[in-house]
């Protein structure tokens, strides 16, 4: 696959897939340098995620999404850009970079989370995760979409982040 003009990889996927986690990964084994779209939008607000929907809504939130992507789009190349699990609904997603959606089950995404060992934590800062049942339909709601807007699917469930930035850069 040729990667797009301005080189960058964009992975997309659910929450707590390992976005963050594939794309350190990706920075070791490149000269890429990584960017992380939740962290971005937390300095720009200088709260966290957790309470920007607490405080401001959901709503605000993809607001500050749009926001980042468009700045993204006209200020960042060769980056390995990990994305939050909503981002893919940013208009712009595609002049960004080449779309590599990390996909697996909600079971073993959960099950990654839970075994994590600052899981306590990794739960907390996803809102989206405080009711599974709802969170379930949002994953089996973005599954088709998530393939649909990406460049790249790649199936992570047991595998290590080595193994899947190996894939990954030997795409490119």
């Amino acid at each position: 696959m040729k990667a797009r003009a301005n080189n960058n990889i964009v992975l997309i996927g659910f929450m707590g897939v390992g976005k963050g986690t594939v794309a350190r990964e990706l920075v070791e084994q490149s000269k890429f340098f990584a960017i992380d779209c939740d962290d971005l939008i937390e300095s720009l607000e200088n709260r966290t995620i957790k309470k920007i929907f607490e405080e401001s809504g959901e709503k605000y939130f993809r607001e500050l999404e749009r926001k980042t992507a468009k700045w993204l789009e006209k200020n960042v190349k060769n980056s390995i850009i990990s994305t939050g699990g909503g981002f893919y609904k940013v208009e712009n997603l595609k002049k960004i970079g080449t779309i590599v959606y990390l996909q697996s089950s909600f079971d073993a995404i959960f099950e990654r989370i839970l075994h994590h060992p600052n899981a306590k934590h990794k739960l907390a800062k996803r809102p989206l995760l405080k009711d599974l049942k709802k969170a379930q339909n949002i994953f089996n709601d973005r599954i088709k979409k998530y393939k649909k807007c990406a460049d790249i699917t790649i199936n992570v469930e047991n595998r290590t982040a080595k193994e899947i930035a190996k894939e990954i850069l030997n795409m490119f």
